[in-house]
């Protein structure tokens, strides 16, 4: 009996792989999990960015922009794209080690990476039901907005988490590091 548990156990808790396998390398490799989704009827979330080093600002965040939905897909800007957007010395965390975090997430179904400066074109190939973004934007700022809003989907931003910031962060490390 022990043996089986262990066995048991092992087959079905490899959370690793469970991690992984929501991890997909680029657009072409979603399209096909994205298709079924909308062929299920599942209302598919969509946000992105960087997220550099997750705080708790990026749980709640993500958290939110989950229950939207029944599928969170996170669009998640590769190495050379963050330090396009963020300059030099960013990202602080590669783009493999970035997306385990964010897959690790329960409530996370997919995240994607993608290369350019915007998602715009991820966004117009999976089609999401519903694209949501920090209220640090406004609706009309938001890239691939008007692909989502012309197929009858919505846009959202949703409320940030006040003195939560990657840029926050990173001054205060900088600060305590003078000391």
């Amino acid at each position: 009996m022990r043996h089986f548990k262990y066995f048991y156990k092992n087959f079905t808790m490899d959370h690793l792989r469970q991690i992984e396998a929501k991890i997909y390398p680029d657009t072409g490799s979603l399209l096909p999990e994205a298709r079924r989704w909308k062929k299920e009827g599942k209302w598919l979330v969509f946000t992105n960015g960087c997220f550099d080093l997750l705080h708790r600002g990026h749980v709640e965040y993500l958290a939110k922009a989950a229950s939207k939905g029944d599928v969170l897909v996170i669009g998640l800007n590769s190495d050379r794209s963050v330090s396009r957007l963020k300059g030099p010395g960013r990202p602080l965390v590669d783009e493999r080690s970035r997306a385990m975090v964010l897959a690790s997430l329960q409530f996370v179904t997919a995240v994607v990476l993608f290369d350019e400066d915007t998602p715009e074109r991820l966004i117009e190939a999976i089609k999401p039901d519903l694209l949501v973004k920090g209220s640090d934007y406004q609706p009309g700022e938001i890239a691939g907005g008007s692909s989502v809003l012309a197929r009858g989907g919505k846009v959202e931003t949703i409320g940030l988490v006040a003195g939560y910031s990657t840029t926050a962060l990173l001054e205060k490390i900088r600060k305590s590091g003078d000391e």
